[in-house]
């Protein structure tokens, strides 16, 4: 069995259609061929199969009235089968999901011969269709946003008045450095003074001992 994973993405609030085009593959009549859609819940999703058998006489690809094809989609969580139809070689296929997650959608034919050597070309189209809307959910939902934002404000509004205090007290402790410094050099300046005058009176009262002593 092979598996494939068609990635889907759909918004939570907008409707979006999401369509596989021209997806073909190749695959023999006993075998069984899988792919993996992640799907939200209540999401409808329509295929479009159309299948053609080998034929040696030929040499090509054509349709086959005997030739029958089974779809069979499960969830892959809890394993419940959504849907199992059988239809034509060109037939169609719906189903709703009723849980949110992976769900694999298989096909094969209904031939079961082990030993049959029979070759399939399948033409495959899925189109992912829009959620079911939930009003009341979107507006618990749009409510719980709009008490987050007024939080959010709040939060901002606090954060720009703690900044504006913190500017304030920079500034404060700007100016109590500058006039400290300042003042710092304005003592210095008069150490020196001082130091100089004390060094100038000494030296003269020195001088004049010396001269007295002679």
């Amino acid at each position: 069995m092979f598996a494939f994973r068609l990635s889907v993405l759909l918004p939570f609030f907008f409707l979006l259609i999401t369509t596989v085009n021209a997806l073909h593959f190749y695959l023999d009549a006993n075998e069984k061929r899988c792919f993996v859609e992640e799907l939200p819940s209540d999401t409808v999703v329509e295929g479009h199969y159309r299948a053609l058998e080998w034929s040696d006489g030929t040499q090509q690809y054509n349709l086959n009235e005997e030739l029958g094809i089974i779809v069979e989609v499960e969830e892959m969580e809890t394993s419940h089968v959504v849907t199992k139809t059988r239809g034509p070689s060109d037939g169609r296929f719906t189903f709703t999901s009723h849980e949110a997650g992976d769900h694999s959608i298989c096909i094969s034919t209904n031939y079961t011969s082990w030993w049959s050597s029979t070759h399939i070309k399948l033409y495959l189209d899925i189109v992912v269709g829009s959620t079911k809307p939930d009003i009341e959910s979107d507006r618990t939902h749009i409510g719980e946003l709009s008490s987050k934002l007024r939080d959010l404000n709040q939060k901002l509004d606090e954060i720009r008045r703690e900044q504006q205090y913190q500017r304030e007290r920079e500034a404060d402790f700007r100016n109590l450095s500058e006039n400290t410094n300042s003042k710092a050099v304005w003592y210095s300046v008069l150490q020196i003074g001082v130091l100089i005058a004390t060094c100038t009176w000494q030296l003269r009262h020195l001088k004049r001992f010396f001269a007295d002593k002679r």
